[in-house]
């Protein structure tokens, strides 16, 4: 092969190198830092109608509010007129919970349709107990039960 077939193939070899690092230093930028996206790309949300809020008046005897009974934060309530009542660490949570052993979304307390209440588990890391009773499932509470999440006890009061 001639010397000049040679240093043409030693050339575009180079040049394919130089192609393939700039094409990962661009990867890699743009995974660092990502990519600009124009207005005109950004999907926009539906809006959604808001929800009216079910106003529950309780009966004399009936739960007013959920309480904890025990723990650090002992005596703060939830009125039950807001319901539902989410439980956790979060910002969101109507009761929130400065404890390690609870999830930022924790449980919540919803009214079911004959007045009642109960409480979901909201997929929590440790669990929710009811009357010491790990629950997986909405579980029907009334006044006598108790509801621990991580080292706090709560209790409806009427």
């Amino acid at each position: 092969m001639s010397a000049i077939a040679v240093t043409l193939l030693k050339v575009l070899f180079l040049a394919l190198l130089w192609a393939f690092v700039l094409s990962c230093a661009g990867i890699i930028k743009t995974d660092l830092f990502g990519r600009t996206v124009q207005a005109s790309e950004i999907p926009r949300e539906l809006e959604r109608p808001k929800k009216k809020r079910k106003r529950f008046r309780a009966k004399k005897g009936q739960p007013r509010k959920l309480a904890i009974i025990s723990g650090e934060q002992q005596g703060i309530s939830a009125d039950l007129t807001e319901a539902p009542i989410r439980i956790g660490r979060g910002a969101d949570a109507q009761i929130n919970l400065d404890d390690d052993y609870v999830s930022t979304r924790h449980a919540q307390v919803l009214a079911d349709d004959d007045g009642g209440w109960y409480i979901e588990d909201l997929g929590s890391t440790n669990g929710t107990y009811v009357n010491g009773q790990r629950i997986t499932l909405p579980t029907t509470i009334t006044l006598a039960d108790q509801v621990r999440i991580g080292r706090t006890q709560l209790k409806l009061e009427a």
